[in-house]
C-alpha cells in the first residue's frame, strides 16, 4: 500500500528489469512491433517502436481492458466517433481546422498562429460532451477543448506546441495521448537523450505545466550499440489507500493512517520525520503532528502517518535508537491529525547552577524563587512569541525569510536561507560557497546529512536554476507545514512588536476598540465573530479584564482593534510593503488566514522544589530548581521561564 519509490516501483513491475529504453518496459499488442533507427539529442543512433506501438507504454496485463476503462479510441474510432456525434460535414470542418492550425504552427511566419478557435456549437447532453473531449484529443492531441455554457470551443494546445520544440512531434503526440488516458501505474518514457542539460530543460517543462499530477526521472538505458544513455520517464503520482466495501458491495478508498508517539532528544523535529520517511518509503508531508518541539531536549509528542500499517512502523523501532528517536504506543487511526487538536503541552525542566543577587544574601534565594513562583501563578505573563520561533542567527532569522516570501521575492528568500553566520563549520562554509557561486550540486557535497532542509532546496535549485521560477520550485520541495513556518515566523513578529505597543500604550486597563475574546462555547460562530470590540461604555463600567484581551496574527480573515494599535498595525506592515498583501501566496500553495492570540496567558498545574540544599545553607554552585507545569497551546516555557528569572537566555 505504500507509494514506492522510483527503483523499488521498477523493481516490482520489471524483476529482472533490461536496460530501459521505449520497448523494454512498454506493455504493447500481441503483434510484434516493427523498430525503426532514430538519431538522439546527442546524435546516437537508438532504436524505438514504430508506428504499431502503443500510444500508452501501458504496465497493465489485459492492455485492451484498460484502454476501454479509460474511454480510449484508436484512431479510426476516434474518426468515427466524431463523424457520429458531431455529424459528417462538422467533423470534416473540424479536421480541415487541425490541418490548417498545424500548417500554420509549422510555418515561418506562423508565430502568432493559434489563437483561432473553432467552435462546435452547444453540446447539451454531458456524456456526448465527455465522448467529444475524448475523441478529439486522441485524434488531434494537439487541439484542447474547453465548454463555456454548453458550448464546446476547439484550440490548439499552447503546451503541445511547446513540447514540439523540445522532443519530436511523434512524442510529444504519444506524451499526450498517455497524458489524456490518466491509466493507474502507466508510465511514459521520453526518447533517450545524453544531453543532461536538455534533459533538464524537459524535465523542468513536464514539472512547471503538469507537475501536480505527474513526476519525472532520468535512468540508465542502452541504445541499440548497448552504450549507456539517459532517458526520462514519467509516471502519474500515486495516491495510496485501502480499500472496503460498502452496504451495496462496491468498494470505497479509505485511507490508511497509523498513529504514534515520537520520542526524540537533540533532533529537529524536520530531521526526526525526513529520516522516518525514507525508512518507511513515504514522503515527509505524508506525516501530521500539532507543532515542532524544540531540539535541544527530550520531547514526546503523537504523530500519524499516511500509507503505513502499524506492523511496518513497528518494523524500524531498531533502527531508529541510533538517531535518538524512540516510538511509542502505535496503532491504527482513521485522519491525519490537525493543528486544532492540540489541547497544551507539559514541560518538566531543570534550572541548574542557580546563583542569587549580588544583593541578596543567600538563604533569601528561597524565598526569592517562592516570590517568582507566586507571581507568576497568580498574575501570569506576556504571552509572546519564543526564540524558537526565530532561530539563534545572528545575521538572519526566519522572519525575514518569512516576509520574502509574503512579498513573493524568492530568489531573495533563498539568500537569505543561506546566508552562513561569522563562524568556520562545514555547514556555514557551505552556505558561504553558495552565495559566493550559485552551485547547487557543489554545495550540497559540502553539506552535513542532518540538514535535511537544505539539502531539499539544493536539490529542486540543481534542477531548476537559482532564479525565481526554480527558487519557487525550491520552496515547494521542501514540505508545506516548513513553507509556512518562515510566513508565520513573520506574523509572530508583528505580534510581539504589537503586544509591546499596546501594553506600552494602555498598560493593563482594557480600553475602547480593544478585541476580546468571547467566552462561549459555540462551535457555528465564525473565529471573527468570536471576537468583540470593547465600546466606550464597556471601558467605563470596566467590563473586561487583561486576560481576555486579544491581539490579530496578521492574516487575510480577520480584524483590528479600532483604537491607536489597529493604527500601529497599517503603519507597520506599510514599513515592510504589505499594506496591499492578501496574506496568500498561490505560487507556493501557501494561505495564511490569521488568528487571535491573547496577550497574557496563565500557567496551569505548577510545582517545583529546588535540590542541592543542606543544613538550611546552600551551596550555590550546585543548586538546581525542578519546575512542571502545563501550558495552553503555542505558549513558550521559554517565555514563562524568562518572567520567573527576570532575564534572557
Amino acid at each position: 500500500q505504500n507509494r514506492l519509490s522510483w527503483n523499488g516501483f521498477l523493481k516490482a513491475i520489471h524483476p529482472n528489469r533490461p536496460a530501459l529504453n521505449r520497448d523494454t518496459h512498454s506493455q504493447v499488442p500481441s503483434t510484434t512491433p516493427s523498430l525503426t533507427p532514430n538519431v538522439s539529442k546527442d546524435g546516437a543512433s537508438t532504436t524505438s517502436l514504430g508506428p504499431c506501438s502503443s500510444a500508452y507504454q501501458l504496465l497493465v496485463q489485459n492492455t485492451s481492458s484498460f484502454r476501454r476503462a479509460a474511454g480510449w479510441k484508436s484512431g479510426p474510432e476516434a474518426a468515427a466517433l466524431l463523424d457520429s456525434l458531431l455529424g459528417k460535414p462538422a467533423s470534416e470542418k473540424l479536421t480541415k481546422f487541425a490541418c490548417d492550425l498545424k500548417e500554420a504552427w509549422d510555418s515561418e511566419s506562423g508565430c502568432d498562429a493559434g489563437a483561432g478557435e473553432f467552435s462546435l456549437g452547444a453540446v447539451m447532453d454531458k456524456r456526448d460532451r465527455a465522448d467529444l473531449h475524448g475523441a478529439i484529443r486522441q485524434k488531434f492531441p494537439f487541439l484542447v477543448t474547453v465548454t463555456k455554457d454548453n458550448e464546446m470551443v476547439v484550440k490548439g494546445n499552447a503546451d503541445y506546441r511547446e513540447l514540439c520544440q523540445l522532443v519530436t512531434e511523434e512524442e510529444t503526440s504519444d506524451f499526450f495521448k498517455f497524458l489524456d488516458a490518466k491509466l493507474e501505474n502507466s508510465t511514459f518514457s521520453f526518447e533517450p537523450d545524453g544531453n543532461k542539460e536538455h534533459r533538464k530543460i524537459v524535465h523542468h517543462f513536464i514539472n512547471k505545466k503538469f507537475g501536480k499530477i505527474l513526476e519525472t526521472k532520468s535512468f540508465t538505458v542502452a541504445d541499440v550499440n548497448c552504450k549507456p544513455s539517459m532517458s526520462i520517464m514519467v509516471r502519474f503520482r500515486g495516491k495510496s489507500c485501502s480499500r472496503k466495501r460498502s452496504a451495496d458491495g462496491f468498494q470505497i478508498k479509505e485511507d490508511l493512517y497509523t498513529a504514534f508517539t515520537l520520542q526524540k532528544e537533540n533532533l529537529e523535529t524536520l530531521e526526526a520525520i525526513s529520516f522516518l520517511a525514507a525508512e518507511l518509503g513515504v514522503l515527509p508531508s505524508d506525516f501530521s503532528y500539532t507543532g515542532i518541539k524544540d531540539k535541544k531536549a527530550i520531547t514526546y509528542q503523537l504523530m500519524v502517518v499516511k500509507k503505513v500499517t502499524p506492523e511496518r512502523l513497528k518494523d524500524i523501532e531498531s533502527k531508529l535508537e541510533k538517531k535518538g528517536m524512540r516510538i511509542h504506543n502505535i496503532h491504527s487511526a482513521h485522519q491525519h491529525l490537525r493543528l486544532g487538536q492540540l489541547k497544551g503541552n507539559h514541560f518538566d525542566i531543570v534550572v541548574r547552577d542557580l546563583k542569587h543577587h549580588s544583593h541578596d544574601s543567600p538563604v533569601d534565594l528561597k524565598e526569592r524563587i517562592s516570590e517568582a513562583m507566586e507571581n507568576i501563578e497568580a498574575k501570569g505573563f506576556v504571552n509572546y512569541y519564543g526564540p524558537q520561533r526565530f532561530g539563534q542567527g545572528q545575521n538572519v532569522q526566519t522572519d525575514q525569510i518569512g516576509l520574502a516570501l509574503l512579498n513573493e521575492k524568492m530568489v531573495k528568500a533563498v539568500k537569505l536561507f543561506f546566508t552562513p553566520e561569522d563562524t568556520d563549520d562545514p555547514v556555514n562554509n557551505a552556505k558561504r560557497y553558495f552565495l559566493q557561486t550559485e552551485d547547487a550540486k557543489g554545495t550540497l557535497t559540502m553539506l552535513p546529512e542532518f540538514k535535511v532542509r537544505e539539502k531539499m532546496l539544493l536539490r529542486a535549485l540543481h534542477r531548476y536554476g537559482v532564479n525565481q521560477e526554480g527558487c519557487t520550485k525550491g520552496w515547494l520541495s521542501i514540505p508545506h507545514s516548513m513553507r509556512i513556518f518562515y510566513v508565520h515566523a513573520y506574523c509572530s513578529q508583528i505580534w510581539n512588536e504589537a503586544t509591546s505597543y499596546r501594553l506600552k500604550t494602555y498598560g493593563s486597563k482594557v480600553v475602547e476598540g480593544d478585541l476580546v475574546f468571547s467566552e462561549e462555547n459555540d462551535e457555528s460562530l465564525s473565529l471573527n465573530d468570536k471576537v468583540h470590540v470593547v465600546t466606550a461604555l464597556e471601558e467605563s463600567a470596566n467590563k473586561y479584564s487583561i486576560h481576555q484581551v486579544v491581539l490579530p496574527m496578521v492574516g487575510h480573515s480577520i480584524k483590528y482593534p479600532s483604537n491607536q494599535v489597529g493604527q500601529w498595525y497599517r503603519e507597520r506592515l506599510s514599513k515592510d510593503e504589505l499594506q496591499m498583501c492578501k496574506f496568500r501566496v498561490p505560487p507556493l500553495q501557501l494561505n495564511i488566514p490569521g488568528c487571535y492570540r491573547h496577550i497574557l496567558k496563565n500557567v496551569q498545574n505548577l510545582s517545583y522544589f529546588l535540590e542541592g540544599i543542606e543544613d538550611s545553607h546552600l551551596n550555590e554552585s550546585k543548586v538546581s530548581l525542578h519546575i512542571s507545569f502545563d501550558l495552553d497551546p503555542s505558549c513558550y516555557a521559554t517565555v514563562c521561564l524568562r518572567e520567573i528569572m527576570k532575564c534572557d537566555f
